[in-house]
């Protein structure tokens, strides 16, 4: 297929090529990461970039930003992506493949600024999610030689970056939809980035000593607040470097903005996929796994894309496949920077997966506290069944996020569950912000070609009836 930027999606292409070094706040689903690629292949036409770095997290720089490029190779095909993600000898073999853009996880930065030393070839970095790097505490300062150097602590993978973010990188562009989600204090490590600190401060003592007290918490931990005056003189401070995608700019806030997250398959799990799928059978660690009837075949498909898979029906022992749904919701609730999210589940396996993985997740459950305690924000992870999230349950004000960890075939269940934060209980609530529905679907499996399918197409009927019904009435 053949890019064709989005009036959105021109705006931030066009601010990346126009600022060396900039910052864009855009949510996920606005095109923040198609638009990077086009900016990068433009300046890149002009001699104005050479290659590109990728920092990411490890699901989003192994699967997104290489299936962006796939998606759209009319347009890009000619650019070569290597993901540096796995063993040492997986990333080595990336690195050396002279991609014009690598794509590296945020935990391995450290080894990669140590295994490449001076021989740094990337002239320009994208940091998705850049709120990974709010961490770094240290000061850019010059030696009487005039030599600059970093010092000081914080994050030290944030530190390892300072190492070469001034001196081998020319462009740099953080990508995040929720820049300050603790408040204005998470700015100073991402803008340090942008500008060494031109405009925050040089240090982040300097920057907590203009614009922060001290305070003391009831549990005895010092906690720094914003002075009356700080955030208007940092916005306007950062606001030549900065551009925010609204999606209410953009799109009717009446509606969700639903993104899809495919999530490609570990090779085990699609061999094992692939057997159930054609012999009704497969065996996962030593555990067999049986189907009966293709009803029962295509329940069993769906749990392996999910990740778990009940292998005894009289016990309910489940058998571990991989995690990568996980990884993904991970990447899901990084992105969402401290909101609540709503998690819809179709099966029990994926339950205790899910509160295994988030331990500060609750169940809805039966407890009648649980509804107010997530309207209050108190639970920053509620997990829910699409069938016990019927009518009656009031969620918007804990959140607008709904990530569907997996997809099942019901519509009207499917339909429910986001009517708990839908947009009208929002603007019924005085909140005036856009809904969000991110669904985890099993790249290429009967949760993608079948499920999802059968509910767009449910959904489309449904819409043409009530349209008829509608017109009949006038």
């Amino acid at each position: 297929m053949k890019f064709t930027p989005r009036p959105y999606q021109r705006i931030i292409g066009s601010f990346i090529a126009d600022h060396p070094r900039c910052n864009v706040f855009a949510g996920m689903g606005m095109g923040k990461t198609t638009s990077t690629i086009a900016a990068f292949d433009t300046l890149r036409l002009f001699g104005e970039a050479r290659r590109l770095l990728v920092i990411a997290p490890k699901r989003v720089a192994r699967g997104t930003w290489p299936a962006e490029i796939q998606k759209w190779r009319e347009s890009f095909g000619h650019l070569k992506i290597a993901a540096a993600i796995g063993t040492q000898e997986q990333r080595i073999a990336a690195l050396k493949s002279g991609a014009d853009i690598v794509t590296i996880n945020y935990d391995n930065l450290e080894w990669l600024v140590e295994i490449v030393g001076d021989h740094w070839p990337w002239d320009m970095v994208a940091a998705d999610e850049s709120t990974r790097l709010k961490g770094l505490r240290i000061a850019l300062q010059t030696s009487r030689a005039g030599n600059e150097f970093t010092r000081g602590q914080g994050a030290s993978r944030a530190k390892s970056l300072s190492r070469v973010a001034f001196k081998r990188v020319r462009r740099w562009v953080n990508l995040t939809g929720s820049p300050a989600p603790n408040g204005v204090v998470d700015l100073w490590g991402q803008n340090w980035f942008v500008d060494g600190g031109q405009r925050l401060g040089t240090s982040f003592t300097s920057f907590q000593e203009r614009w922060f007290r001290s305070r003391a918490t009831a549990d005895g931990y010092t906690q720094l607040e914003p002075m009356g005056h700080a955030q208007g003189e940092i916005e306007r401070l950062m606001r030549d470097v900065c551009i925010t995608v609204d999606p209410r700019d953009w799109f009717d806030i009446k509606a969700p903005i639903e993104s899809i997250i495919r999530v490609p398959l570990p090779a085990k799990a699609r061999q094992h996929y692939m057997q159930m799928e054609k012999e009704l059978f497969t065996e996962i660690a030593s555990n067999p796994v049986q189907a009966f009837s293709s009803g029962t075949r295509s329940m069993k498909c769906l749990q392996i894309g999910n990740g778990r898979v009940i292998h005894d029906s009289a016990t309910g022992e489940v058998a571990h496949v991989h995690d990568e749904k996980l990884e993904a919701l991970k990447s899901v609730v990084a992105e969402a920077n401290g909101e609540s999210i709503l998690v819809s589940y179709q099966f029990k396996a994926d339950l205790a997966a899910i509160l295994k993985a988030f331990p500060r997740a609750r169940p809805l459950g039966d407890d009648p506290r649980t509804e107010d305690e997530w309207n209050q924000g108190r639970i920053p992870m509620l997990v829910v069944h699409p069938q016990s999230a019927g009518h009656g349950l009031n969620l918007q004000d804990g959140g607008r996020i709904l990530c569907d960890y997996s997809t099942g075939y019901n519509l009207e269940y499917d339909e429910q569950v986001i009517e708990r934060i839908g947009p009208m209980r929002q603007i019924q609530s005085g909140h005036d912000r856009a809904v969000y529905r991110y669904r985890l679907i099993a790249e290429d499996t009967v949760e993608d070609n079948v499920v999802l399918r059968s509910i767009r197409d449910k959904c489309s009927v449904q819409e043409a009836f009530k349209s008829a019904m509608k017109q009949r009435e006038t």
